[in-house]
């Protein structure tokens, strides 16, 4: 079911309710304008409220169908909390920091924004950790103690924010709905999540998730949609908080949650497990595939049946035992290593039980990627000959050239690499020409747009850079392109860098490449003008 994140851009209220949001009681003293005590009155709730405080971020945004450009900057607000006076740091979302280009934090009852620095981000779990030098911040600051264990169904639990609708602090109260496998929105990853029945709105996203002993049982981070259902939110369990702390501390930057880059098929039907020789009381799940990429590579094969992984026993529905009474999926047992870690397997192949190990856990390479903040220059790239724009396929630049709903409304070619393809290669990209600017040598190809550049002067296109080579490398001649559907264009090389300087002047365009593409000693190549080489 869609789930929508709970920060968002700062407005007007959305029009629903805060769920069992806290109200003083009858008998509670009132203030100079007859509102209650709340110092008094939400001190009794037994929760460190002065601990959370109120991110604001400006947004600056890559325009992925124009990667030279960015998007006009938006605002938003959300919510964060204190966990270490000493280290000075705050957690938040990840999507309430996304593409920033400035980031403040208040403190509550407050009236002053201290600019703050983003120091990691884990786009997966959606979480970041952030600091403020001022000194003043930190003074007389409270910390949230975070929860060693995770909370049970039906324990009470306080969500605490900034959610829009008003300026002061919020409390909604609620209880513990479910703990199970679930999609987090920001990256599509499969972590553990807890969902509650109290209401997450815009805003709210970052806010710590209380238990009865004012603990912090997790992150506010996302909700189901009021068109599918009304006041379920999900919580970062704090089990994961600590998985992205601790992998700061190990590896000094993030590096992930590890998967095995399978795919897999259950194996409830007898017939299934008979066909493969399992035993009656041999339970597991059929690898179908392994991307060439993952760790897994190296020891399982598509028809091994995953039958335990680090001596925890799979079941026939791809899940194992989580607590009594309750079951998860596999991969929140594998999420929970370190990469550069081993991971041990049982596997059923051709009959025989075999203990396999993965000696060195490293992420899989994406084909398409769901986000470009991992590179080292975070957003598109792109290079541009005589008005052809490249980049590289991903799925924000689908989301920005089909909508939200790109599944639906792309190229089924597209759609099939994005959702079922796997990398062959660390290396490879598919290279996209997105699309034609207006210049005389290029009349008659202005129709051919969202196609995959496969092959420069015969040669397959391996990524962005290897393109570009390749076009650089034709000095002569003609610059012999091959499309998809076997479509051809051809240019003349010489005319095709004089008509790229123009384009770049006449489209108001700074430079033919992005800046991770200009390499040192590749001079000043596809016509680049003397502005965007001294850059």
């Amino acid at each position: 079911m869609p789930r929508k994140k709970g920060g968002g851009v700062a407005g007007s209220p959305q029009g629903r309710s805060l769920a069992r949001q806290y109200s003083p009681g009858p008998g509670s003293p009132a203030g100079p304008y007859g509102a209650a005590d709340t110092e008094e009155d939400f001190g009794a709730l037994g929760v460190p409220l002065d601990a959370v405080v109120k991110v604001w971020c400006v947004h600056s945004t890559p325009n992925f169908s124009l990667p030279w450009q960015r998007r006009r900057q938006e605002r938003s607000s959300g919510s964060g909390f204190c966990i270490d006076s000493t280290r000075r740091i705050v957690i938040t979302n990840a999507h309430c920091v996304e593409w920033h280009a400035q980031v403040k934090l208040q403190r509550r009852g407050s009236d002053v924004k201290h600019l703050a620095k983003v120091l990691s981000v884990g786009w997966e779990c959606d979480l970041a950790v952030l600091t403020v030098e001022d000194d003043e911040f930190w003074e007389d600051t409270k910390v949230v103690q975070l929860s060693q264990k995770i909370p049970h169904l039906e324990d009470d639990v306080l969500c605490v924010g900034f959610p829009v609708g008003g300026d002061t602090i919020s409390v909604t109260s609620g209880v513990i709905s479910r703990i199970e496998v679930t999609t987090y929105t920001q990256a599509s990853a499969e972590l553990l999540g807890i969902q509650i029945d109290a209401a997450i709105n815009s805003g709210n996203s970052g806010g710590p998730a209380f238990n009865a002993l004012g603990e912090c049982v997790g992150v506010a981070f996302q909700s189901m949609g009021a068109d599918e259902a009304e006041n379920i939110g999900y919580v970062i369990p704090t089990v994961v908080v600590m998985h992205f702390l601790n992998d700061l501390l190990k590896h000094g930057k993030y590096t992930g949650f590890p998967t095995l880059g399978v795919e897999i098929q259950t194996m409830e039907n007898t017939t299934l497990r008979e066909s493969y020789g399992m035993e009656p009381k041999q339970k597991g799940v059929l690898v179908s595939r392994v991307a060439q990429t993952a760790a897994a590579a190296q020891v399982l094969k598509a028809g091994d049946v995953l039958l335990a992984f680090e001596g925890e026993q799979i079941g026939n529905d791809g899940t194992i035992r989580f607590r009594k009474h309750e079951r998860v999926m596999y991969t929140w047992l594998v999420a929970q290593k370190f990469y550069g870690e081993q991971a041990q397997l049982t596997v059923l192949r051709e009959g025989k039980t075999l203990d396999l190990t993965i000696e060195n856990f490293h992420p899989e390479a994406p084909l398409v990627p769901i986000h470009l903040f991992n590179k080292t220059r975070p957003g598109p790239s792109y290079f541009i000959v005589a008005g052809l724009v490249f980049t590289t396929l991903s799925e924000p630049f689908l989301e920005s050239e089909f909508g939200a709903e790109w599944e639906h409304k792309a190229p089924v070619e597209m759609v099939k690499w994005a959702t079922q393809e796997h990398a062959d290669s660390s290396d490879q990209q598919l290279v996209i020409m997105s699309q034609v600017l207006a210049h005389e040598l290029t009349m008659g190809y202005e129709s051919l747009e969202n196609l995959r550049l496969m092959y420069v002067g015969g040669e397959k296109v391996r990524n962005l850079q290897h393109a570009l080579d390749l076009c650089i490398a034709c000095t002569q001649g003609f610059l012999r392109l091959g499309l998809q559907h076997n479509l051809q264009l051809i240019l003349k090389a010489e005319a095709a860098r004089i008509a790229t300087e123009e384009v770049l002047e006449k489209h108001g365009i700074p430079a033919s490449m992005s800046s991770d593409l200009k390499q040192p000693d590749r001079g000043v190549p596809l016509g680049v003008g003397s502005a965007a080489a001294a850059a």
